[in-house]
């Protein structure tokens, strides 16, 4: 499945394109002066990837409720619903996989960040199964995500900036992949940018706002200069779903507007024979026929919404997420399992943890069920964190697997390590090594722990008197050499 959108072309006219699958791991900052283009470079993210994954979008100026006309996004007036309706349609839009924009006009601005909180909160707390990649992206991020405080209580303050916190800092095991947009990095809580791996840069004027941006670009601040000269349109993006270096990007078009965009200038109506002054001053006696208001347009129940939510479900995960053969499945689960394998500290987290972000990585690689539980996901991981899963299978790997069985799952990787070094006759991983694998930094816990193996009769320990260690394996009747 072709996973990259074209963004616009660059200055020599080459298209600079956006990974949406990267994205989805590693999060996007757009910033920008009101006026530089940041609503128009969102819409083009938002039609492009459309039909490639599913959208949520944080609407504080009813901007992109257009999007339902042309790309079935459901809108979701928050003035028109309780507290309660909110989480009920957040958990209902994870569970359905529903694109939705989260049209926050008709409220107040701590309102806007009450209902925010309590709406990516809802998306963050759905249960592990709804786990699905969507992209979230949040217009005007600095009301949600203030630097300091405001106007506004700190309560209101403390849930809004805590839900994006979690958007940006752990949304990403739940699916959730964090795009903001801000018209100045100084309002938006630092620990919130800071999330972000990659960058669309617009034009800014404020030399604090210009100094950061090129900060996060890898510029020298001489070159910060030239971020206010940016036209409208123009961008300087960078990170790994657009570009190893800087790149200037002009956005392309897009197929919607928001509507309450004016297009020019549009002058007053010329002078005509009405006196307008009279017209202006007449007294409410005097006053025409009463001016008779449109009908409010009428307002969609929960329930109603529940209901669309679900029907909204289609044939898109299937086209998006096709059933795999087995062997492909087999094959992109191990290339998972190694990636997690290799990232620097994988060992050290819980089980829970690491088994949702299997879980969220595999549907990202197209696999809709794995048919791994948590347990058997552990005996998977052990063995390719101890490089087990490299050897050929010989009778002695066979029988040091169906020995594993028995050995608890905190210990697996650590004596798979050890066997693994048995069976090729190379010298046993030293202790800072089993440590890692045993998930602690702690070099007396790892020797407790091959004492713990020693006793359960798994290994036997020999040091001779030049002080170099042999671990053999009895049951098998192989040792490792010495070291």
């Amino acid at each position: 499945m072709v996973t990259q959108i074209v963004l616009g072309p660059d200055p020599a006219g080459r298209e600079v394109t956006l990974d949406i699958e990267e994205l989805l791991a590693t999060r996007l900052l757009v910033q920008g002066n009101s006026g530089s283009g940041k609503s128009h470079l969102l819409r083009r993210l938002l039609e492009e990837s459309a039909g490639m994954v599913q959208q949520v979008v944080i609407d504080p100026e009813g901007d992109f409720v257009s999007l339902a006309e042309t790309f079935g996004h459901i809108v979701i007036d928050a003035a028109a619903y309780r507290e309660a309706e909110i989480v009920r349609l957040a958990a209902r839009i994870r569970e359905h996989r529903a694109s939705v924009v989260l049209a926050l006009d008709g409220l107040e601005i701590e309102n806007q960040m009450r209902c925010a909180a309590v709406f990516l909160g809802s998306l963050f707390d759905a249960p592990a199964k709804h786990w699905y990649p969507a992209l979230v992206i949040v217009d005007e991020a600095q009301v949600f995500a203030p630097a300091a405080a405001g106007e506004v209580s700190d309560d209101a303050r403390r849930s809004s900036l805590a839900a994006m916190t979690n958007l940006m800092c752990r949304g990403r095991k739940r699916g959730l992949a964090g795009v903001i947009a801000t018209q100045r990095l100084a309002k938006l809580a630092k620990n919130v940018a800071a999330e972000a791996s990659n960058f669309l840069m617009g034009r800014t004027f404020l030399d604090i706002d210009m100094v950061r941006a090129a900060d996060l670009l890898g510029m020298e601040r001489r070159q910060a200069e030239q971020i206010r000269d940016l036209e409208r349109g123009h961008f300087l993006g960078l990170g790994p779903a657009i570009s190893r270096r800087p790149v200037a990007v002009k956005i392309g078009s897009v197929r919607t507007a928001a509507k309450s965009v004016v297009s020019g200038m549009i002058p007053p109506p010329p002078p005509s024979s009405v006196d307008v002054e009279a017209l202006l001053m007449t007294s409410p006696d005097d006053a025409p026929a009463a001016y008779e208001a449109p009908p409010l347009p009428k307002v969609t129940s929960a329930a109603e919404l529940q209901d669309r939510i679900a029907s909204q479900v289609q044939a898109a995960p299937q086209e998006q997420l096709p059933e795999l053969a087995p062997e492909e499945v087999a094959r992109l689960t191990d290339v998972v399992l190694r990636e997690m394998a290799a990232e620097e500290g994988a060992t050290f987290q819980q089980t829970a943890a690491l088994f949702q972000d299997f879980t969220v990585r595999c549907r990202m690689h197209g696999i809709r069920s794995h048919g791994l539980n948590a347990t058997e996901f552990r005996k998977r991981f052990s063995t390719v964190v101890s490089r087990f899963t490299e050897l050929e299978q010989d009778e002695h790997a066979e029988r040091i697997l169906a020995l594993a069985e028995s050995i608890p799952e905190e210990l697996l990787a650590p004596f798979l390590a050890i066997a693994r070094a048995a069976i090729l006759g190379e010298a046993c991983p030293d202790d800072e090594e089993l440590a890692v694998m045993y998930g602690t930094s702690s070099i007396g816990r790892a020797r407790r722990m091959l004492q713990h193996l020693e006793r359960s009769g798994l290994i036997v320990i020999r040091t001779d008197f030049g002080g170099r260690r042999t671990i053999a394996l009895p049951h098998i009747g192989i040792t490792t050499a010495a070291t």
